[in-house]
């Protein structure tokens, strides 16, 4: 690492304690959440949050958008949004002097760099595909031209864990798009106590903004630069490989509970998310104590239980923290 990049991971420490105590003031609790956003921010990717109505979760994301002084855009998904409603659509205007007409496109809220996807098993699978597609492609294609959005572009997606009556679930392989699935849960006594006495006071806190869209594209070009040792890009292999009942390494537990494991998207976004949060820690080099940390998230919805688990009430977090004990880093420091 230059001596430039071990500047610039001081910076980026010093950025997310900034970027904490900024989001603090408004968003009570939810620390872990909180770095898990950052991390995938960081790394590039999107993130799906699974929590029941009223955690914050929309509250959340528009403070985290104040605080990176980034454009945000919340959809709120139900059975009859259609993907134009996501995405944008032409629509035909008259020149009133010349009398021509024309078809103008009309950007639709996809266009901005933080989106909340509210309940996004809502929708039918046609509009979950079309903000999907923008997720992986960062561009809208209307009417024979490809727009780019805004970068950086970052997607949150919520679903409420309780309520499953009318929804359409994600099939896997758009699951697979989201780096995390963060679970979002019950605030403890004390902080709840603390948002209520903040939440109906008079005088409510306002967001400064820390970092912006071009300080962003830097440091997730730095975290690209952090250097991961080939034992530990082995480990996150070994990690992965070993969700798969098919695959050699797979134990008898996995192979009896497990339908389906995780791809190879998974061991990437182990060592890209790996290299994120190790720079938010301000070390220059990634641990396996970081992939250990990413494992849960990156890894439990990219599980598929049979039925067998699930008779057992065992769920892919069982399953991923199983494996965690099992399997170990082989190196130097692990």
């Amino acid at each position: 690492m230059s001596n430039n990049d071990v500047d610039a991971v001081a910076e980026l420490q010093a950025t997310r304690r900034q970027l904490e105590q900024q989001i603090g003031r408004v968003v009570i609790g939810q620390q872990d959440v909180v770095e898990g956003l950052l991390v995938a921010l960081l790394a590039g990717g999107h993130c799906l949050l699974v929590g029941v109505p009223g955690l914050a979760k929309t509250l959340l994301i528009r403070t985290l958008s104040q605080a990176l002084d980034l454009s945000f855009g919340r959809i709120q998904f139900t059975p009859d949004l259609m993907p134009s409603d996501i995405t944008g659509t032409d629509v035909l205007e008259e020149d009133h002097e010349t009398g021509h007409k024309a078809f103008r496109f009309v950007r639709g809220p996809i266009f901005h760099n933080i989106i909340l996807a509210d309940e996004i098993n809502r929708t039918p699978p046609k509009t979950q595909a079309a903000l999907l597609e923008a997720m992986q492609e960062h561009a809208v294609t209307a009417g024979g031209n490809t727009m780019p959005l805004p970068e950086p572009f970052f997607v949150l997606a919520t679903q409420n864990p309780i309520e499953q009556e009318g929804t359409y679930p994600l099939p896997e392989a758009q699951l697979d798009r989201f780096l995390f699935e963060l679970r979002i849960d019950y605030p403890d006594a004390a902080q709840e106590a603390e948002i209520v006495r903040t939440t109906t006071s008079a005088d409510p806190e306002e967001v400064t903004p820390v970092l912006d869209g071009k300080g962003i594209a830097a440091f997730q070009q730095l975290v690209r630069r952090v250097p991961v040792a080939d034992h530990l890009v082995e480990y996150a292999v070994r990690l992965v490989r070993a969700t798969r009942p098919t695959d050699t390494a797979a134990t008898e537990y996995v192979k009896e509970m497990v339908n389906w494991g995780a791809g190879p998207r998974a061991s990437q976004f182990l060592v890209l998310a790996g290299k994120a949060r190790a720079a938010l820690h301000g070390r220059h080099s990634v641990a396996a104590e970081d992939i250990r940390a990413v494992a849960l998230p990156v890894l439990r919805h990219r599980i598929v239980v049979n039925f067998h688990a699930e008779a057992q009430a065992v769920n892919t977090d069982n399953l991923a923290q199983r494996l965690l004990d099992e399997v170990h880093a082989h190196g130097p420091g692990t």
